[in-house]
């Protein structure tokens, strides 16, 4: 059987004395609009929602769209539906009519763009008015029958000749999209009458914005490359342009014409600013599905992405309800097969992984659909990039659901159970180390309750003493002495909630012995402690928890008490890795003209422009480092004594 309520939290009842509506026989009653009601169900979605770009849609009780949005972070864009005192009346209609959400994550915000069009003309939402009719959204246009076309916006109807792109979500919308087109294509955007009578380039040529035609900066024939490219990029060929635009910029090096070799190098490096990652939207899937599951703790999540002729229509997230003890590919099998039971499936169907039966399934599904149906799950290349982001979305639908159904206050009550707690625990620290050969050593301790993750209670400690670096017991006993000896220091009588109810280590029986002798010198008896390590060959889902006067023990595979604590013990790994790599990407910067004293930003940019490194300034004589603008001879003595160890 396949739940289809999606990944949202059930919506409160109205209020006691509201008006119910009256309904004819036979149909659903509807939900009383309460604006107080959608502004409690949008800030339910808000602990989990990510500071990444996407599109989120607002639904009604019947599942109708009532609002697609584009964000460039999902997180801080929702936020501002819970302020609806500062909102058109509108939309705080679409709020009181709102009872649950639905998000795609994307990589960058021009995807998000590109997918909010195709949803806003797909699902016709009711509160997005103003762009119900393609004659009522805006395009973009790059004129025809000249011979410097104009790169422009387009509303209405298309009288002008030309190639037209769109639509797209707003005006706003457009100017954007027309700034990165502008960066790295710089085609004109001015208006005839404007280009006719220019005699000399205006800012946009000085900003490198315009390749200035109106002046014959550029030939006709280079600029019709330009349009080309543009042209190429909107109909979504952007690693064509990047290809070519690289091997004209080696041909141009090679050929000693440095001024056009670094004028391609800026578009290259403009382009691949707006178009980073383009997986959203990709080339040679035309019509096709794209299904990814991804399973954790005994629950299966599965998205399912539609494209039709190119264009992303947009995704669904589903939760079949199946034995816990099911594996993935034949939850992801049974699924398919249903799903397309009263539907035609496309030529192509991406799937994250190899299925179980799977030629039979695609002759089922060909004779369904009168037509051959290929599933395929790939290994590499842009296809599997998209089923790769497909996951990426399952993964962050299946966290919403686990935090969003009550399911977190039953894992906190399972891990109490499992560990022999006397309540559930209200704050669990969770630390792991990280170092390089005992280089940049980080310890790291993330914090999280029953609202999950508390990411500002998290804390990094540099390892001080030099003989704990790359010895992890050393860097686990430095660590927890720190953090006691300030918890004992600024709350001794534990009357705050800064004291854990639970402490995970990341570590085996050894950790946990060191750990112990801390906690014991601290005088600290009470505190809960359990080290988790992974099983054999480092096998998840076969971890061996360690706890004082306890055998070592496991839990069942599939246990959701084991995927939350695997999920604690990742993401304490993500954060310590995440430190440790912020550290030492730093001392890779770090210039040893740092360490002068007196030799600020001015001085130390004004040296390497004119040595060209800090090793040729440590080189460098006395009468040399005075030659440089800016260093007087007391300065230079000082730069001179600090490598040459004089003074």
């Amino acid at each position: 059987m396949i739940d289809d309520a999606d990944h949202n939290p059930p919506a409160p009842l109205p209020p006691a004395d509201a008006a119910a509506p009256t309904t004819a026989p036979g149909k659903r009653k509807r939900a009383v609009a309460d604006l107080n009601r959608g502004v409690e169900i949008i800030k339910g979605y808000l602990r989990t929602l990510p500071d990444r770009p996407g599109v989120y849609r607002m639904l009604n009780d019947e599942g109708d769209a009532l609002y697609v949005g584009k964000a460039r972070s999902l997180k801080k864009r929702v936020t501002n539906y819970t302020m609806p005192v500062k909102l058109p009346i509108r939309l705080q209609r679409m709020i009181a009519e709102t009872t649950q959400m639905e998000f795609v994550t994307t990589h960058t915000e021009v995807e998000a763009l590109l997918l909010e069009s195709n949803l806003i003309k797909k699902l016709m939402p009711r509160y997005n008015v103003l762009l119900r009719d393609d004659k009522t959204f805006p395009h973009i246009l790059i004129t025809g029958g000249q011979d410097y076309p104009q790169l422009t916006k387009h509303r209405g109807t298309r009288t002008e000749a030309g190639s037209y792109y769109g639509p797209f979500a707003s005006a706003g919308a457009v100017n954007r999209v027309l700034t990165a087109l502008q960066r790295a294509f710089q085609l004109r955007t001015c208006a005839d009458t404007i280009f006719n009578s220019r005699t000399r380039p205006c800012l946009q040529f000085q900003i490198k914005r315009c390749t200035a035609p109106c002046v014959e900066k550029v030939t006709a024939f280079e600029y019709a490359d330009q349009v080309k490219e543009a042209k190429q990029f909107l109909e979504g060929r952007s690693r064509d342009i990047q290809t070519a635009l690289a091997t004209d910029m080696q041909a141009a090096a090679e050929a000693l014409d440095f001024e056009r070799a670094a004028k391609l190098r800026d578009r290259i490096r403009a382009l691949t600013a707006i178009q980073a990652h383009q997986d959203i939207n990709v080339e040679g899937v035309d019509d096709a599905d794209i299904i990814a599951a991804y399973q954790e703790g005994g629950s299966t999540c599965i998205q399912v992405f539609f494209f039709r002729g190119g264009r992303n229509y947009g995704n669904r997230a589903y939760f079949p309800s199946h034995d816990k003890v099911l594996e993935v590919e034949e939850v992801l099998a049974s699924f398919i097969a249903q799903f397309y039971d009263n539907k035609a499936a496309p030529p192509l169907i991406l799937v994250s992984h190899d299925l179980t039966e799977e030629a039979l399934l695609q002759e089922a599904l060909s004779v369904r659909a009168g037509s051959k149906v290929e599933l395929h799950a790939p290994k590499r290349g842009d296809k599997k990039r998209l089923v790769d982001h497909a996951i990426t979305n399952a993964r962050d639908a299946h966290g919403r659901r686990l935090a969003e159904t009550g399911s977190q206050a039953k894992l906190l009550a399972g891990v109490a159970e499992a560990f022999g707690l006397s309540d559930p625990p209200k704050r669990i620290e969770v630390y792991d180390n990280s170092h390089i050969q005992g280089a940049h050593a980080i310890g790291g301790m993330i914090v999280a309750g029953p609202d999950g993750f508390i990411k500002n209670a998290y804390r990094k400690f540099n390892i001080k003493a030099p003989e704990a670096a790359g010895d992890d017991f050393a860097m686990m006993r430095e660590v927890f002495t720190r953090r006691f000896e300030r918890a004992l220091k600024e709350d001794p009588e534990r009357a705050g909630e800064t004291w854990p109810d639970l402490v995970l280590i990341d570590g085996g029986e050894g950790q946990l012995g060191v750990v112990m002798e801390v906690m014991a010198e601290l005088g600290i008896e009470d505190v809960p402690l359990v080290a988790i390590a992974k099983g054999p060959d480092r096998d998840a889902g076969r971890e061996r928890f360690f706890m004082p006067g306890r055998p070592p023990f496991g839990m069942e595979h599939k246990s959701p008490v084991l995927y939350y604590l695997q999920r604690l013990r990742d993401e304490a790994h993500r954060f310590a890795i995440g430190t440790h790599r912020a550290k030492r990407e730093k001392a890779i910067s770090a210039s040893p003209l740092d360490e002068i004293q007196g030799i600020g930003p001015r001085r130390k940019k004004a040296l390497l422009l004119h040595f060209g490194s800090a090793r040729a300034v440590s080189r460098a004589g006395l009468a040399d480092l005075q030659a440089v603008e800016g260093i007087s001879e007391a300065v230079a003595r000082i730069i001179y004594d600090h490598f040459h160890g004089e003074g």
